[in-house]
């Protein structure tokens, strides 16, 4: 899976001769490669693809890049700006897009000074904004590699709901997610999962601990996990032994909302709209304080992507777009509550790609 075609189309349009992708996820998204933090460079010019490593790397690389991609080693005297220099200079690339939404001011200011002593001069130009415009729509195989993503996170449930009892606590708990995910044939996890019980239920992002799960609490759990570079991502709150009217009520509202937000979401309607949907049910519920965060958020190579399902994002969503639909209510110092599942927009709606059951489970 590449997307090399895609990229080189933009470039005309765009008005630039070629794009260098030092982050790691346009870097995988381009090449289908995936090589962790700075340890790689991709160059997509408007005639030919590059792929730059070193010799850690450069076996597994020309195991997996496409045919049509230059496999190039970095060496102390072969090194990365002298080899990109030699290109520019044989395809005349004179206008270079560059990662400015992640490229730290130290590495921008070292390849323009270097591209700026070259015979032929190269300009760099911000190219960020329109890698992620490519990236907002899935095609058919990332959507596959999302759904499988979600298939073993959701059997990982399925599993770890037989363990939860009073006595274990939420690094066990975490710690049989993760395990469970990489068995079922996870790459890695989207994220570090979120294992809540109790009051911490009210902390939206809680770190698990060595708090012990207690009859009478909810437990919520946020998790996901990566296959074919693509992530997963889901919350399920459950009760242990009992639930409370108030556990119900809170539990109820949340579901509601969620259930309002995946009716407004399909193309065209604004990801604040979808947000709005949501949240007026929580508010009328009373509890619109206690719903902290957006409802949904994209979802693909990175955990966190665009389109967002937002109060500050008044734009379209696409048809093709993936995104979490994940409302919640979170009660300080008491409780909290938060399910997520993920959709794919369509033009007539939304496809939902989390199938696990949503009604309030008592273990």
């Amino acid at each position: 899976m590449n997307h090399i075609a895609s990229i080189t189309a933009a470039l005309e349009t765009h008005d630039l001769h070629a794009v260098l992708l030092t982050g790691q996820s346009n870097r995988f998204y381009a090449s289908g490669f995936f090589t962790p933090g700075s340890d790689a460079v991709a160059l997509i010019t408007r005639r030919s693809s590059y792929f730059f490593t070193d010799a850690r790397y450069t076996e597994a690389a020309g195991n997996a890049l496409p045919k049509d991609v230059q496999l190039r080693e970095l060496t102390a005297e072969n090194r990365l700006t002298v080899q990109l220099g030699q290109i520019f200079a044989q395809e005349t690339i004179q206008r270079v897009g560059f990662e400015d939404a992640s490229l730290c001011v130290q590495e921008y200011e070292r390849y323009r000074k270097t591209f700026a002593e070259l015979s032929a001069p190269c300009e760099l130009l911000p190219a960020s904004d329109w890698l992620i415009g490519l990236r907002r729509t899935k095609d058919d195989a990332e959507l596959a590699a999302m759904q499988t993503a979600q298939e073993i996170a959701e059997r990982a449930l399925e599993d770890v709901l037989r363990e939860i009892r009073p006595g274990v606590t939420e690094k066990e708990i975490a710690a049989r997610l993760q395990y469970l995910m990489l068995h079922y044939g996870a790459s890695d996890m989207s994220f570090d999962p979120i294992v809540a019980s109790g009051s911490n239920g009210s902390q939206p992002h809680a770190v698990p601990t060595e708090k012990e799960i207690q009859a009478g609490e909810f437990v919520t759990m946020d998790f996901g996990c990566i296959y074919g570079g693509y992530c997963s991502d889901m919350t399920r709150t459950v009760a242990v032994g009992r639930a409370t009217e108030e556990m119900r009520r809170v539990y109820e509202t949340v579901l509601a909302a969620q259930a309002a937000g995946i009716a407004a979401a399909k193309e065209g309607v604004t990801g604040k709209a979808v947000d709005s949907a949501a949240r007026e049910v929580i508010q009328a519920a009373g509890y619109g304080e206690y719903f902290s965060h957006s409802f949904g958020h994209g979802v693909g190579v990175d955990i966190h992507e665009e389109p967002r399902a937002s109060a500050a994002n008044d734009k379209p969503l696409p048809a093709g777009a993936v995104i979490s639909a994940e409302p919640g209510i979170y009660l300080p110092g008491r409780l909290g509550v938060r399910i997520e599942d993920v959709l794919l927009i369509t033009p007539d709606g939304s496809r939902n790609l989390t199938k696990a059951p949503k009604e309030l489970i008592i273990l």
